[in-house]
């Protein structure tokens, strides 16, 4: 049995879907970001007991088709930005269109009716977070950053982070080190 679950989008989120499902005598064969594949069938009152203590932690237990495929779609944006470590070469629709099984057109509606913005919009919102990571790591140059994230250049880059941040990369990043640094000042006192 399938169980998708929102908010799922971290190790730390999946360790404390296993935590619950043991505690609940549940068994799994799969757990990825948002979907649990379930070796027994849930009673009503497994299914409440896991939907409850989900919450507390933050996370939500799907009933709904819509709601479970827009988290689809929306772990499959995550996975691909943040946890791969090459982004697909193909354009992201059809990536997406892929691996879900459905028409993109359909994805696309079903998302922007939901959530009120478009997939593209939601992919560009992720890769500027993974972009931020990456200038905060400090191992990747901006071009390199460019390449490594499918920009066709790096203005294109640095026009899309100022566009969604309100800063440049360069700014964006010398306001994290200056923050750093007066941390480390701050401990010194």
């Amino acid at each position: 049995m399938k169980l998708y679950i929102k908010y799922m989008v971290s190790l730390r989120c999946k360790l404390m879907v296993k935590e619950e499902l043991e505690k609940l005598g549940l068994h799994h064969t799969t757990l990825d970001l948002g979907m649990v594949d379930v070796l027994e069938d849930l009673t009503p009152t497994q299914h409440d007991i896991l939907k409850v203590n989900l919450l507390k932690s933050g996370l939500e237990l799907l009933d709904d088709k819509k709601s479970i495929l827009i988290e689809k779609i929306k772990n499959v944006i995550i996975e691909m930005v943040h946890y791969s470590d090459e982004l697909p070469k193909v354009n992201y629709s059809d990536y997406i269109s892929e691996k879900l099984g459905y028409d993109y057109t359909y994805l696309s509606n079903i998302f922007s009716e939901v959530k009120g913005t478009t997939i593209q919009n939601f992919i560009i919102i992720h890769k500027i977070e993974k972009v931020k990571e990456l200038l905060l790591y400090d191992e990747l140059n901006l071009t390199e950053i460019s390449y490594k994230l499918h920009y066709s250049s790096v203005a294109h880059l640095s026009n899309q982070f100022k566009k969604v941040t309100g800063l440049s990369p360069s700014f964006y990043k010398q306001l994290r080190q200056k923050r750093m640094n007066n941390l480390e000042n701050l401990g010194s006192l």
